[in-house]
């Protein structure tokens, strides 16, 4: 990092560095980081300071947090400031109870970037823990807070602490949903989509739905942010709202009147909503429901994407894949099936959108006024003598026939959509590896006459040990696949022709 002169490339050397070196507390390469950051550097020192905070990770360290709110005093570089308000958050990650002098020390700092520092340590140090002193403190910043980032800050730190009651996050910021302070108003809807990742929680939907049309372009970037972070691998049958969600986001992506910040947002959506192929889930807790910390620090970093886009590719880090993979002793995979009791459909993937055929539009021939006249004559003229010759009677027969063969049409076409929907079967059987979501764990358990048995319950998915009960049986084992699937064999090429010599003719 050193011997670069470009600053971008600097900037991204100390941000690699921090995350190959998360959670180590290695003071060679936390040095090595500080030392980028005393070069004065606005942006180098805004990776440096962040990438401090990831090396330091829930250590606590004193002199790294005298260090980082020192320098950040002194600095006159808000992108500095920032990536140190970042870095001493996640330096006092867990720390609960240990942070609060630290806390309060710098939210009654002059400087509103450490009074936002205030609130991401909050975020950080009582993360999952719904602690209710803290969520206090936030609620209280939100609303009377002179900066509109801190109060924005204050909102978003509540989701990380209500991730593991989801259930009363809506209730929470129901009232600063509807704030007259549109940064507010954006915290709410992040705050929304960090606790509720993953859930299609209705009561969440409910009040995102408003936002997505709110009239703040930067509120409704936030709403339809969090929208996906909520429906991430819902299907139909488990929210109905998915469908009309995916169309939104279609719709502002290709609306070309729609502002730059909110399609932006709605670009991000998509990419959330489908991320992983649709393998994958957004969850801040293992699945043994401890707070997974490379999740909640790939949240929290992401959220900082509104001040610098590329930290949203931290998201990356929050994506756990949905699946249910047995191995024998041997650590191998053995054909086996799991039975899940639901419908296909109900945790299926979602049918892709279908492109809207363009119409060709007819050519018109022109007609002459002369023409057209004469031919509105003999039509008025033909239309008269038929109706003369027509009955009253025979009209109305037509009309009861069409109506009966309309009605005929319908009822066929409602006894098919029936059919459809009781020929699909009550269970579905997969095939190990299988994709299997959080909720579909619930109903899943080994098929009828399987030779293995789990060592431990299939409900908590993922990858697990089975139990062989006929070991002295041949096992069948799944093929590896190649990466990147299959490959095409390449046609024999033919023999490149015989030398020749050219002689022109004069």
């Amino acid at each position: 990092m050193r011997e670069f002169l470009l600053q971008i490339v600097r900037h991204g050397g100390c941000l690699g560095l921090g995350l190959a070196a998360m959670g180590t507390q290695r003071t060679d390469v936390y040095e090595q980081l500080k030392y980028s950051l005393f070069q004065d550097d606005a942006v180098t020192g805004e990776a440096a300071g962040l990438a401090m905070g990831l090396v330091m990770l829930g250590s606590a360290n004193e002199q790294a947090v005298s260090d980082m709110v020192n320098y950040a005093r002194d600095t006159q570089h808000e992108k500095i400031l920032r990536g140190l308000a970042q870095g001493i958050a996640l330096n006092m990650y867990g720390q609960q109870d240990q942070a609060d002098r630290l806390i309060t020390e710098l939210s009654e700092d002059k400087d509103a970037i450490l009074r936002r520092a205030a609130m991401y340590t909050v975020a950080m140090a009582y993360c999952g823990t719904a602690s209710t002193p803290a969520m206090k403190r936030l609620l209280h910043v939100a609303v009377s807070d002179v900066d509109n980032d801190v109060r924005r800050a204050a909102v978003e730190a509540l989701g990380f602490l209500l991730f593991r009651s989801p259930e009363q996050m809506p209730s929470m910021v129901s009232l600063l949903s509807e704030s007259y302070n549109p940064h507010v108003r954006y915290g709410a809807a992040m705050a929304l989509g960090v606790a509720c990742s993953g859930t299609g929680q209705k009561e969440a939907l409910g009040l995102l739905e408003p936002l997505t049309n709110d009239p703040v372009n930067f509120v409704r970037q936030g709403a339809l942010i969090a929208s996906a972070l909520v429906l991430i691998q819902q299907t139909e049958s488990t929210c109905s709202k998915v469908k009309d969600f995916r169309q939104l986001y279609a719709k502002v992506i290709g609306d070309k009147h729609e502002d730059s910040i909110a399609k932006f947002g709605a670009i991000l959506a998509q990419g959330i909503i489908d991320a992983g192929g649709r393998n994958m889930t957004i969850s801040l807790q293992s699945r043994t429901g401890h707070t997974s910390m490379t999740s909640v620090v790939g949240m929290f970093v992401f959220t900082q994407f509104w001040y610098w886009f590329p930290l949203a590719h931290f998201l990356s880090m929050a994506f756990t894949p949905t699946c249910l993979i047995g191995l024998n002793s041997e650590l191998k995979m053995p054909k086996m099936q799991f039975h899940s009791n639901a419908k296909p459909s109900t945790y299926g993937y979602p049918a892709p959108l279908e492109e809207k055929k363009k119409e060709v539009a007819e050519k018109v021939t022109a007609v002459l006024s002369i023409t057209a006249k004469a031919k509105k004559k003999d039509d008025e003229r033909k239309k008269k003598e038929q109706k003369d010759e027509k009955m009253e009677v025979d009209e109305e027969k037509e009309k009861k026939e069409k109506e009966e063969k309309e009605k005929e049409k319908e009822k066929e076409e409602k006894k098919k959509e029936e059919e459809k929907k009781k020929e699909e079967p009550a269970f579905d059987l997969l095939s190990n590896p299988a994709r299997v979501m959080k909720a579909q764990l619930k109903v899943a358990r080994m098929a009828e006459g399987s030779r293995y048995t789990p060592v431990k319950e299939l409900s908590i998915g993922g990858i697990i040990l089975m139990r062989d009960t006929k070991p002295e049986d041949s096992e069948e084992l799944v093929q590896p696949v190649p990466a990147l699937g299959p490959k095409t064999e390449e046609e024999t090429e033919p023999d490149p022709p015989e030398p020749f010599r050219y002689v022109e003719d004069y």
